[in-house]
């Protein structure tokens, strides 16, 4: 496949969070500019947008992000959502599929090709084990969209060959660097384009016990804490923030 027009929609993972790059908007890089930056080398005029903001629960991504997606004429669409509303219990994941289903309808209604995201296995992750029946039932809906809107997906439930320490930033939630690399060669694999990217050997130092509840104890002041806080007073982590590439442009501006 060959595209010229890709937009990224989704929350924190298609943004970037965890992969740090100053240079960048929004201060990250993520495995949607490092897929940009594959396809940049096989299309001359290659554009790139990516409208994420990260802490956007799916209603935020289809009504910020959809139409402006749509103005842009894509041929090639990545959409991620969801994980931000499995997080809480009282959500209706029948109601929030049927409104996936018809964004991911008109999407590839435009000609674009869709590539969608089941979200990860959280039973790997000892933060978030106990939402794990709730993913399951949601990424059986993004199964199901795919396959009647003809979408590629990146079935991220099954990529259980990586370990958890290696691939999560230290706030145990979002990818890192390692993490985001690994998406992309997903992604590139997933649409058949070849590509020279290599998952990153990662050395994860062994921790004794009293370790291991130190580096417990400062993460849940560092991060649990204020993401608590958040939920508590109303706040996202992406308030104030715009898109990070709001419009199709070459990958290296």
């Amino acid at each position: 496949m060959s595209f010229q027009r890709y937009v990224a929609l989704g929350d924190s993972f298609t943004e970037g969070v965890g992969d740090p790059d100053l240079t960048r908007p929004n201060g990250c890089r993520g495995w949607a500019d490092r897929v940009a930056e594959v396809l940049a080398l096989r299309s001359p005029g290659f554009g790139y947008a990516n409208l994420a903001i990260r802490g956007r629960k799916l209603a935020a991504i289809l009504g910020e992000q959809l139409e402006p997606a749509i103005a842009l004429q894509p041929d090639l669409v990545t959409i991620h959502g969801g994980g931000n509303d499995v997080l809480r219990p009282k959500v209706d994941l029948d109601a929030l599929a049927a409104s996936y289903d018809a964004a991911v309808a008109r999407l590839a209604a435009t000609g674009a090709h869709v590539v969608m995201f089941t979200l990860a296995d959280p039973g790997l992750n000892p933060v978030t084990r106990l939402i794990r029946g709730r993913t399951a039932i949601f990424n059986e809906w993004i199964r199901e969209i795919a396959d009647v809107r003809g979408a590629t997906v990146v079935d991220m439930w099954r990529m259980r060959d990586w370990k958890v320490a290696e691939v999560l930033d230290a706030d145990r939630l979002h990818l890192n660097a390692a993490g985001h690399e690994s998406i992309a060669i997903a992604v590139l694999d997933a649409l058949g384009i070849e590509h020279g990217l290599v998952a990153p050997a990662v050395q994860v130092p062994e921790l004794s016990r009293r370790e291991q509840r130190a580096a417990d104890l400062e993460w849940a002041r560092t991060h649990f804490a204020p993401w608590v806080h958040r939920r508590i007073t109303g706040r996202s982590s992406g308030d104030g923030l715009l898109p990070k590439r709001p419009t199709l442009e070459p990958i290296g501006s």
